[in-house]
């Protein structure tokens, strides 16, 4: 016995933010109220004209709609989308519609101090800062429940994803990292809050990572590393230029004939230099009274 496939859920039409039909609200509310007060005043006319001049002045002063500088009004008719305003002042749309007030100015999102585990699998404590901005009201309200708490849930998943996605300190160049790195890392985690929010309107002005370090029960551990990898960088770059300056003076002496060395006085020379070059200490010199060879 075959079953009849379940039919497909039409896709949903996305919704974009669009101009509502408005009017500037002071003749309106001139309007309104001569209406009323003409109902008031009307005692000898009949009751029919008296209730007309009632409605149409409620009808106009319904309608009567205050958008102050950084916000918006979303209209609705039945359940139906019909527009924005975003013109400041008092304005005038169709008093039947719901009017919602969304903000459009530019806030600020701080992630709580997150413990998470970077690239290498340490444990790192990082927070984030997100500057963002309603770009599209329509999506705004009707993509998402609450703007604000999906704001704040999708920066946390991104600064998650890009704290695991590459290690605290690199041991090569080549390579990014949080710590080294820090304009790259804040660039790609402003794309990828980005893309998180563009579902509810969202646009993302700049991210900044606010706290970035590791864990407290490896904080001791990985500063001794640390410690240990510039000692040896300095080692590293003591040795090269000791070495530079050993062959200079082999070369000089070669070139102007100073001295004859053979190997293994050259030998001798070359490691009595890179003792007193690298040495972390004062050396004593020994003079020499008898020959090259005694």
């Amino acid at each position: 016995m075959t079953t009849d496939p379940a039919p497909a859920t039409p896709p949903l039409t996305p919704i974009s933010e669009r101009s509502a039909r408005d009017i500037p609200g002071w003749a309106p509310l001139a309007i309104g109220l001569a209406a009323i007060a003409s109902g008031v005043a009307s005692h000898g006319a009949d009751s029919w004209l008296r209730v007309v001049l009632w409605v149409v002045g409620a009808l106009a002063l319904l309608g009567l709609t205050p958008v102050s500088p950084g916000e918006a009004r979303v209209t609705s008719l039945f359940g139906r989308y019909t527009g924005t305003v975003h013109t400041t002042g008092l304005r005038w749309v169709n008093p039947f519609t719901l009017r919602r007030k969304i903000s459009t100015r530019v806030r600020n999102h701080e992630t709580a101090t997150l413990k998470v585990n970077d690239a290498d699998g340490n444990p790192v404590e990082i927070a984030a800062v997100v500057v963002w901005q309603v770009e599209d009201t329509a999506k705004a309200v009707y993509a998402v429940d609450n703007v604000v708490q999906f704001v704040g849930i999708q920066a946390e998943t991104a600064v998650r994803h890009i704290a695991t996605s590459y290690p605290y300190d690199a041991r090569t160049e080549d390579v990014l990292s949080l710590r080294v790195h820090a304009d790259e890392i804040t660039t790609r985690l402003s794309a990828e809050i980005g893309d998180r929010v563009a579902l509810a309107g969202i646009g993302v002005v700049e991210s900044r990572i606010t706290r970035l370090s590791y864990a407290p029960e490896i904080a001791q551990a990985m500063l001794r590393r640390q410690q240990a990898d510039a000692v040896v960088a300095a080692r590293e770059r003591l040795v090269q230029g000791a070495v530079g300056m050993v062959r200079q003076a082999l070369d000089s002496l070669s070139q102007e004939g100073i001295v004859e060395l053979d190997e293994e006085r050259k030998a001798v020379m070359v490691s009595n230099l890179l003792v007193v070059l690298c040495s972390e200490q004062a050396t004593q010199p020994v003079v020499n009274t008898g020959t090259l060879y005694q």
